[in-house]
């Protein structure tokens, strides 16, 4: 019994370390790729919407990281938040952000699909309209979001001595408390379509990439002997990144539903599970800003010069 015990202590302690690390390399990660882009809003008069959109992605990251990581010092035991106000703000600003997080992506995607698009095609006249209407479309996204996820403002509290059954712990010092079928149905409703319309959007922006993507090689080995190799070009290399980036996405979209439908049915709270789904909500942030990286070549010179110089 003491064997058991010892090596569940030493499964949570090993999850737990993973979770921290995860967590660690993805706010240095999506830190250095923020830095590398404020000098260019900075010196441009009008920044690329598409430059735009990957800084903001990984400042959502940055946030929505940053609070998993007081989440997970809470569910951890490692100290405990007594005043309600702290665990709404912290879920609040948690679940905006990997709402924005959804938003974004799939903007980042459209946006990549409009750029790569040729001149005869429909989303051409999209690409002057993309750098004024853009603005507006992330003041949108930010107050639609704010609106929608309101509910855990209202759900959220601290976790009392007594607590009844009816509770669903969030975390070790949060609970969500029970609310209404009406307002709990219509929240969850817009959630849903709202993922629905933006992974939707993904994969038809992604279909679109790929067909042009397919297209310009057969004209290429047209052009050119099949023996030649040519280089690919930055906007293709960049397209090819944010495909793999939305097929990661859309994989762990998947996998952080499987993990969240399983507690929810069995209702386990076991810590094992807990660490497993809380790396898999993470995997994601924490991956986007090294595949992004990949497509900056002066971001990587850069990076490449100062650890030589170290």
């Amino acid at each position: 019994m003491m064997v058991k015990k010892n090596r569940k202590f030493s499964q949570i302690f090993h999850m737990r370390s993973t979770v921290f690390f995860e967590i660690t390399v993805g706010i240095s990660a999506n830190t250095v790729l923020l830095l590398f882009h404020i000098p260019t809003f900075l010196l441009k008069h009008r920044p690329k919407p598409l430059g735009l959109t990957i800084a903001h992605l990984a400042l959502i990251h940055l946030v929505m990281l940053g609070t998993m990581g007081f989440i997970a010092i809470d569910i951890f035991e490692f100290q405990g938040w007594e005043d309600g106000l702290v665990c709404k703000l912290i879920i609040y600003v948690y679940r905006l952000m990997r709402a924005l997080s959804i938003c974004t992506t799939c903007v980042l995607s459209v946006l990549q699909a409009i750029t790569l698009s040729p001149r005869n095609s429909c989303l051409e006249k999209f690409k002057h309209k993309s750098s004024h209407h853009y603005p507006c479309c992330l003041v949108f996204l930010w107050v639609f979001n704010m609106i929608l996820n309101t509910r855990f403002l209202v759900s959220i509290g601290a976790t009392t001595n007594v607590t009844p059954h009816s509770l669903v712990f969030v975390t070790e010092s949060c609970s969500q408390w029970p609310v209404s079928y009406l307002f709990r149905y219509i929240f969850l409703s817009l959630v849903n379509i709202q993922d629905i319309s933006f992974i939707g959007l993904m994969a038809l922006s992604s279909g679109y990439m790929v067909s042009l993507l397919c297209r310009h090689k057969r004209q290429i080995q047209q052009l050119r002997s099949t023996n030649l190799s040519p280089k690919a070009s930055p906007e293709e290399r960049a397209t090819r990144s944010i495909l793999l980036l939305m097929g990661f996405f859309m994989l762990m979209y998947f996998l952080d539903c499987v993990a969240f439908s399983s507690r929810a049915i069995l209702q386990n709270n076991d810590p094992i599970y807990l660490c497993v789904q809380m790396l898999v909500d993470n995997g994601y942030a924490t991956i986007c800003p090294f595949v992004l990286m990949s497509t900056e070549k002066r971001m990587i010179q850069c990076l490449t010069s100062r650890w030589k110089r170290l």
